[in-house]
């Protein structure tokens, strides 16, 4: 399974490696809904940390999906503004390590966790769907417009991609490490992060969050009904 589950020092820890590029397939999701679950009911788990594989965090969406018709592309998108919808008012806290590449519904999910820390290096991180010929969904608009400082949102929003220290600048990542101390801060972070009582960090994030929630998910239906298949030649 691309996708594993292990609890240290009071921290699960939520692992994508698929081998390739870290893409969100409907399993993908599903699996990373069910380690949230799993994460909510351990009582050994505090908080949640967000790993990649070296060099992707994840490419975004499942590309043979986003292809094949426009209901698969529909359905698949849709299924991922309810796991980021999810993961921003997820009860416990979460950190994301940024292990590389974060792209499209990769950086999206960068966008929903609490704490962001990116390796170093000669990444691309953004929301690169204009650029494939893809309008973003309200929902990913709705969630970009929560996180990002006003004078980034419309540049990134139109596809714009950059680098670790760019998206720091964007709003995608909080701090930018050394990859060999990546884990390690992120770690670090989660476990401070897990000290803090869970039900005020339920209750802080329901009032701050839970009006862009319903703000992504409102209409997604009839949203997403009018997205058009990826094509980078429209």
């Amino acid at each position: 399974m691309p996708v594993t589950y292990a609890v240290k020092d009071h921290v699960a820890v939520i692992t994508l490696d698929d081998g390739k590029a870290n893409v969100y397939t409907h399993e993908v999701l599903d699996s990373l809904s069910e380690s949230l679950d799993e994460a909510e009911s351990d009582p050994a788990a505090t908080a949640v940390l967000l790993v990649g594989r070296p060099g992707r965090f994840s490419a975004g969406f499942d590309l043979a999906a986003m292809t094949a018709s426009a209901e698969s592309m529909r359905d698949l998108v849709a299924a991922g503004g309810r796991f980021v919808a999810r993961l921003l008012l997820e009860p416990l806290p979460v950190v994301a390590a940024c292990t590389g590449h974060a792209l499209a519904a990769g950086a999206l999910v960068l966008l929903a966790a609490d704490h962001r820390v990116g390796a170093a290096g000669d990444w691309k991180i953004g929301l690169n769907e204009v650029a494939i010929g893809m309008a973003l969904p309200v929902w990913a608009v709705e969630l970009a417009r929560y996180r990002m400082p006003s004078s980034e949102f419309d540049r990134i929003v139109l596809g714009q991609t950059g680098g670790p220290e760019e998206a720091r600048a964007a709003g995608f990542l909080d701090r930018v490490v050394a990859p060999e101390d990546l884990i390690g801060e992120a770690t670090a972070a989660a476990i401070n992060l897990a000290g803090l009582r869970t039900g005020a960090v339920r209750g802080t994030k329901t009032r701050a969050r839970a009006e862009t929630a319903r703000r992504m998910l409102a209409g997604m239906d009839e949203d997403l009904a009018g997205l058009a298949v990826p094509d980078a030649r429209a």
